[in-house]
């Protein structure tokens, strides 16, 4: 078996922390401190990297099955990618800027006809923009939240529905997404959109709030063969007793510390079989709408009658390996007997199987 092409989210492996590249400037991505409700300051510039832990995690995974090369998903990916010449290419690339960065790393296989795994340049730059993935789960009649797209605070005058959550149109990891990002008031809506505008060089888009439970769906397999795993609820309770109900940054990457866990996850949900039937329903019209491939996460929020919506789909999720860390994709996949390498293995084959390769896996 020839290599299996490794994408690394960040160029030399960099973390979350917001440690630099050697090799490649990232100056053009850089954003503004953010400081929230007298929290400590903090940057969200590289919250979509994976750290190097996971990328290892991903490397060993992958490695029960194959020789394994590195490919870094940066300014010389092209040339890299070409001159490795993978069987497959197991993409876990996020990008560096852009409302298209997720679609780069699978382009460029396209191009060079090299299979991977996972979702389409297609269905990664719908998803990242989150009007347009909303607009595509309407056409497929999927419930999501009403919403508008705002790239000037003063489009909100035709804006009624409040409370309501304000974040930017093109961010993924909760980036952007902070304490204020819930907001009561025109004043309040209008503020959050002018910051959202100004710091990330995006339009907001403004959702209304659903003042239910929420849920996190993890969906696995290619096909057919998709298939979504226990849920995952988000119980607020444990968050701080002046932050709001939302999973932003603060609550991600702040109050979440393995100093001090937040137990916010629970796992498999405790919800009657109609509304985990309607919430697994759901996410999956909305994985198959949106034209995902092999895996994906689907954040879900009940209305105050308990009704589901589907608020994203992000066909680039998250795995971290340490099961200390909340992490839902591989919670949700521990809840099903499933291991860390169980689940990079069945994106593989997923892969695998979709250009009809033949390998002694």
């Amino acid at each position: 078996m020839k290599p299996t092409g490794v994408v690394p989210l960040s160029p030399n492996g960099n973390n979350a922390a917001g440690e630099s590249s050697p090799s490649l400037s990232t100056s053009s991505f850089e954003q503004p401190v953010i400081a929230t409700n007298g929290s400590r300051p903090f940057s969200d510039t590289y919250a979509e990297w994976d750290d190097p832990s996971t990328i290892a995690a991903i490397e060993e995974a992958l490695s029960q099955c194959g020789d394994v090369v590195r490919l870094e998903a940066d300014a010389g990916f092209p040339r890299a990618l070409r001159e490795a010449c993978p069987d497959i290419v197991f993409n876990v690339a996020e990008g560096l800027g852009g409302a298209t960065r997720e679609s780069y790393v699978p382009t460029f296989c396209e191009f060079w006809q090299i299979p991977y795994t996972g979702s389409d340049p297609l269905a990664l730059a719908t998803c990242l923009d989150k009007a347009r993935a909303k607009e595509v789960l309407l056409h497929h009649r999927v419930p999501t939240p009403d919403f508008m797209v705002a790239g000037d605070p003063r489009q909100l005058d035709r804006w009624a529905h409040f409370p309501c959550v304000v974040k930017p149109l093109h961010e993924g990891s909760s980036k952007g997404i902070t304490s204020r990002s819930l907001c009561h008031t025109p004043n309040e809506a209008e503020a959050e959109v002018r910051r959202i505008n100004l710091m990330y060089g995006e339009p907001a888009i403004v959702e209304r709030f659903l003042g239910g439970r929420e849920f996190t769906v993890a969906i696995l397999g290619g096909g057919a063969a998709a298939r979504p795993l226990p849920l995952v609820e988000l119980d607020f309770g444990t968050l701080p007793r002046e932050a709001p109900p939302i999973y932003g940054y603060e609550a991600k990457w702040i109050w979440d510390r393995p100093e001090s866990p937040l137990d916010i996850f629970k796992c498999p949900a405790e919800c009657d079989g109609a509304l985990r039937d309607r919430i697994e329903e759901i996410s999956l019209a909305a994985f198959r709408a949106l034209r995902c491939r092999d895996w994906a996460r689907i954040d879900v929020r009940c209305d105050d009658e308990g009704s589901p919506h589907v608020l994203e789909v992000n066909p680039l999720p998250g795995v971290l390996p340490d099961p200390d860390a909340n992490s839902c994709f591989p919670k949700a996949a521990r809840a099903a007997g499933l291991s860390y390498e169980d689940v990079i293995k069945t994106v593989l084959h997923a892969g695998i199987e979709r250009y009809g390769l033949i390998f002694a896996l």
